[in-house]
């Protein structure tokens, strides 16, 4: 599971990073504590070249009666990603990529649990796989959604988590986003661990539990709590 990330670089970073224009009456500050149902920033190509805009984090299908499914869908697993009748449609045509600098997660110490912050040990952004849908509510408002998608653990992973988010190497970015390759088998073979050894885990605060809390606090490196 991905349940909780931190985007903390500036709206320019982002833009070198993703040779996106400058989203439309948008303003980015630092996130600490992002959280599912939020709106998030994400990437996706127009045809022409790449976009930074918003999505709300978890998923609405289309087909939806209504938009009550979002909270159940934050995810989608790699492995399964075809079978799903959420997914398999958006994999060939709807693909995304959700920036981020760290993501938290949970270590169980017997039955109490350690959040942890992991990164990439340069501290730079990478790409988290994620797939969007557009949803029209009966009143005709249109809201567009996102689901990250998750695969098993690297070594790094392991102890602290049985998922990870799918993070795409620099160099697949751009067949990831682009909107008219159909090549599904290829895509697929890209949702798989990323190399451990590029990847740090620090302990942090228990306050990133509450969704509330969106300061750098959140990330600042803490003892072992137990």
């Amino acid at each position: 599971m991905c349940g909780r990330y931190t985007v903390v670089v500036s709206i320019e970073e982002l833009m070198l990073r993703y040779m996106s224009e400058l989203p439309t009456n948008r303003y980015h500050t630092p996130r600490y504590n992002v959280a599912p149902m939020q709106q998030v920033l994400a990437v996706v190509h127009d045809g022409k070249r790449n976009r930074l805009g918003e999505l709300r984090w978890g998923l609405v299908p289309a087909w939806a009666s209504d938009d009550r499914l979002g909270s159940k869908m934050i995810n989608a697993r790699a492995e399964t990603i075809l079978e799903k009748a959420s997914f398999r449609t958006l994999i060939g045509r709807k693909r995304a990529i959700i920036p981020a600098d760290g993501f938290y997660e949970w270590k169980p110490y017997g039955a109490k649990k350690q959040p942890m912050r992991i990164t990439m040990k340069d501290e730079a952004i990478f790409s988290m796989a994620a797939l969007y849908d557009t949803w029209t509510s009966p009143e005709g408002q249109k809201v567009s959604t996102c689901t990250i998608i998750t695969t098993t653990p690297n070594d790094l992973m392991a102890d602290i988590h049985d998922r990870m988010p799918v993070i795409l190497r620099p160099e697949d970015e751009a067949f990831w986003l682009d909107r008219s390759n159909a090549d599904t088998a290829g895509l697929t073979s890209l949702l798989r661990p990323y190399d451990a050894a590029a990847m740090r885990a620090y302990p942090v605060s228990s306050i990133v539990g509450n969704v509330k809390n969106d300061t750098a606090e959140c990330i600042e490196e803490q003892p072992v709590l137990f």
